[in-house]
């Protein structure tokens, strides 16, 4: 790689490459579908959030779908010219402006949300499930590390992920000289590198 000589850093810049085609991959897969829904994932993702966790103001929802202050203005604007939601003021703290869902916006989420559910898992499915398993918790791992900005052990697990490598063979080995197959519980295979 150019100009890059610490095998950490390669490594990680190709992680990255791959998370952000992955990531564009799916998201091409999943988007056709909200777009016949007059949805953005943004807007799906603040439909989904209120119907999961209730009532939020700008900023909880913000912080849940992963834009800024800005932006979720002009979301929650849209959203609510189609009366998919409303913004109430919090009895308790009148400065306080919750975002909800209407009756509207609650008939349409609950029954587009299993559907892009299953959108989702059918983007995903070159993966086993053990598979996602480890990925979900890899990146909770790094969504965590790199909120914290600093170099932590996450850098220190991209300058040597042979343990992982070791762990998942050593796993799958166990499980085929295993005398009951069946009753071992499925490691994820390893990562290819």
């Amino acid at each position: 790689m150019f100009g890059v000589s610490d095998p950490g850093t390669e490594a990680a810049v190709r992680a990255y490459v791959k998370l952000l085609r992955a990531s564009r991959a799916v998201v091409a897969r999943i988007e056709p579908a909200l777009a016949a829904e007059g949805l953005t994932t943004t807007q799906l993702g603040v439909l989904e959030a209120l119907l999961h966790r209730g009532p939020l103001t700008h900023r909880e929802l913000g912080r849940k779908v992963l834009t800024s202050a800005g932006n979720m203005t002009d979301v929650v604007d849209k959203l609510e010219a189609r009366r998919l939601v409303r913004r109430v003021r919090d009895p308790g703290d009148r400065r306080l402006v919750r975002v909800e869902l209407t009756g509207t916006g609650d008939a349409l989420i609950r029954s587009l949300f299993p559907r892009h559910a299953a959108d989702i898992a059918r983007a995903m499915s070159g993966l086993p499930a053990a598979d996602l398993v480890l990925l979900g918790e890899l990146l909770r791992r790094l969504g965590m590390q790199a909120a914290q900005g600093g170099e932590g052990p996450a850098l220190a697990d991209a300058r040597s992920t042979d343990h992982l490598h070791r762990q998942s063979f050593d796993i799958e080995r166990q499980q085929e000289n295993d005398d009951d197959p069946g009753s071992a519980v499925r490691s994820p295979r390893p990562i290819p590198q």
